[in-house]
């Protein structure tokens, strides 16, 4: 399912205390999902990277208690003691046996050792797919059985309003949308060590605000996304500098206007992005009315981009001349 879809379901199922396993290939962003769920709700957040630990680091210490004359465990700091949050177990299978089997305690009777998880924190793991050529551990069946399964896939359009939201780059956002193939290119029995997902773009985007040397710029990009796909990313983003000037056509609605298909998806990416960090009446109206002679599919494109990021341009005095004009494509 598709993340929008997916950040429902956690989102409610998590209120309930219902345990659940996200699946998906790796850096298509299930952990970032389920932090911004705990953000959103404004609750506490816990990751635990469960390959990284062994069994005692989950159910604690052994110490002897004179008094009672009997071990007892000491629960580790780690563990949330107050409050509600979400407690979250990332590569739960990639875990060997042993821990799995101290997360099993925890997730099946919310307690371990001498631990009980608070009634306000929910439980919400994630781990690779078998056949994604990491290094998992097939799930007992009891332990699967504790959860409900859900799985992650990428979705361009709601990648795309996530740049958005985001603030990413408007020029990999606009490069995406020109080759939606880039936008994930894992594949689980190639060799190569970098390659585009979601999480990878994310790097470019934080390589792009470095002010890196130009010169370096394809060699750091490759590292993130592989050669290929850097090099067409460069080759995109010189197109975008020649750009009609985005600004003025915000500030007074006219500007250039092109045929090349390229152009036209960062020419659009660009109207949204721009308008978006700065909004205003004046502003949309001045959008809507260049809308008015952009290539029909890229204006209702923009527009559709627009609604999906919240702005309503029903009140915009050109609103209802860009309807009429392109009528035959919003049926």
């Amino acid at each position: 399912m598709k993340p929008s879809e997916l950040t429902s379901i956690i989102a409610r199922l998590s209120a309930q205390n219902v345990p659940i396993f996200v699946w998906g290939a790796p850096g298509i962003g299930k952990s970032s999902i389920v932090k911004q769920i705990a953000k959103d709700r404004n609750i506490g957040f816990i990751d635990l990277r469960l390959s990284l630990m062994d069994p005692t680091d989950l159910k604690g210490i052994p110490f002897y208690d004179k008094e009672s004359h009997t071990a007892l465990w000491a629960p580790p700091a780690f563990l949330p003691r107050e409050g509600e949050g979400i407690l979250f177990l990332d590569e739960l299978n990639t875990a060997p046996p042993s821990v799995q089997a101290s997360a099993y305690q925890l997730i099946l009777d919310r307690a371990v050792g001498e631990y009980s998880l608070p009634d306000g924190w929910a439980i919400v793991a994630a781990g690779n797919r078998e056949g994604d050529r990491g290094v998992t551990y097939r799930m007992a069946s009891p332990l699967a059985n504790r959860f409900v399964h859900l799985e992650m896939e990428v979705d361009l359009e709601d990648w795309r309003m996530w740049g958005y939201k985001s603030g990413l780059d408007e020029r990999i956002i606009a490069y995406i949308g020109y080759k939606n193939e880039h936008l994930f290119m894992f594949d689980p029995k190639s060799e190569v060590k970098s390659f585009a997902t979601p999480r990878s773009w994310e790097y470019v985007d934080a390589i792009l605000k470095s002010s890196l040397e130009p010169s370096l710029l394809l060699d750091a990009i490759a590292g993130a996304v592989g050669k290929e796909v850097a090099v067409g990313f460069l080759s995109f983003a010189k197109v975008a500098a020649k750009l009609p000037d985005i600004e003025n056509i915000l500030a007074c609605g006219e500007g250039a206007y092109s045929d090349e298909v390229d152009v036209l998806h960062a020419i659009s990416t660009g109207l949204v992005s721009g308008y978006l960090q700065d909004q205003s009446e004046e502003r949309l109206e001045n959008l809507v009315r260049y809308l008015l002679e952009l290539k029909p599919e890229f204006s209702v494109m923009c527009m559709q981009d627009l609604q999906r990021s919240g702005v309503r341009a029903e009140h915009a005095k050109s609103f209802e001349a860009w309807v009429k004009r392109f009528s035959y494509l919003l049926a």
